[in-house]
């Protein structure tokens, strides 16, 4: 079955208002740049974004968030965004802030058909308790707070331990960027990239993914790829200039070694 679409803006165009995304990406990392831009021209609002991070305020989701166009996220780490600690802040944004290790489970587990499950992250703490802000209004006060969550005791090695019960996390689509693609959506990530888009790709129900190689049926190596095409229903080829368009988070540079004696060794 070929899944290639003509364009992003018609692999966008049944996503609507309300509805819940899975996106990949770690940073800038692995970001499905291009969908994510067919999809603020595409006009869709009230979303609700499943990602680790949140971009910057010039890229990524950041280019929704600007736009005022999530209602809600869930997420790990937000720090980059200073727009989204602004929102949040004022109550513009619901922000559920979950446990990396658990949210990156959560996805996996919703794209396994596994409703939910025990881990010992957050035991103790408000995660498990209830009671972290999810939402304030605009005067400062929380108006919506996490839940209190079930915990259980397991028998282990280390003997009995307390457990906390995670929901899985099914998003109405997942929008993913990869390094190369075949027709049937198979799909490999190079390096870094291969963070949290194959977790996006599972636990999406209709899945599009942006690719900078399109390759045909049969080219790809069966024990290289990271994503089976089941999981995706729609491909998206991108121009060159389209797969180079990367952006660094954070660029430092130090002295060269020699630098204080003049060049010399």
């Amino acid at each position: 079955m070929d899944k290639v679409v003509g364009s992003a803006a018609a692999a966008v165009a049944d996503i609507g208002d309300g509805a819940t995304l899975a996106v990949g990406g770690f940073g800038l990392c692995g970001v499905p740049s291009v969908l994510i831009d067919a999809l603020l021209a595409q006009g869709a609002t009230e979303l609700e974004a499943v990602s680790n991070n949140c971009g910057v305020d010039d890229w990524g989701l950041g280019r929704l968030l600007m736009e005022k166009r999530l209602r809600r996220m869930v997420s790990s780490y937000v720090g980059e965004n200073k727009e989204f600690a602004r929102q949040y802040l004022a109550g513009e944004l619901e922000v559920e802030l979950t446990p990396q290790g658990t949210l990156a489970e959560r996805m996996r587990a919703g794209g396994s058909g596994i409703p939910a499950f025990y881990t010992a992250t957050g035991v103790g703490t408000q995660v498990a308790e209830g009671g972290l802000p999810w939402k304030y209004d605009a005067d400062g006060n929380v108006a919506v707070a996490s839940p209190a969550k079930e915990v259980r005791v397991f028998s282990t090695a280390e003997g009995d331990r307390e457990y906390v019960l995670e929901p899985a996390i099914v998003a109405d689509f997942g929008l993913v960027r990869a390094w190369k693609g075949d027709r049937h959506g198979n799909l490999v990530y190079r390096e870094s990239a291969r963070n949290f888009n194959p977790l996006a790709a599972m636990c999406g129900r209709v899945t599009i993914a942006e690719v900078e190689e399109l390759a045909e049926p049969g080219d790809l190596d069966p024990n290289e790829i990271h994503t089976p095409g089941v999981f995706v229903q729609r491909v998206v080829a991108l121009t060159p200039e389209q797969a180079e368009d990367k952006r660094i988070e954070k660029r430092t540079v130090r002295p060269r070694p020699d630098a204080d004696n003049g060049g010399e060794a």
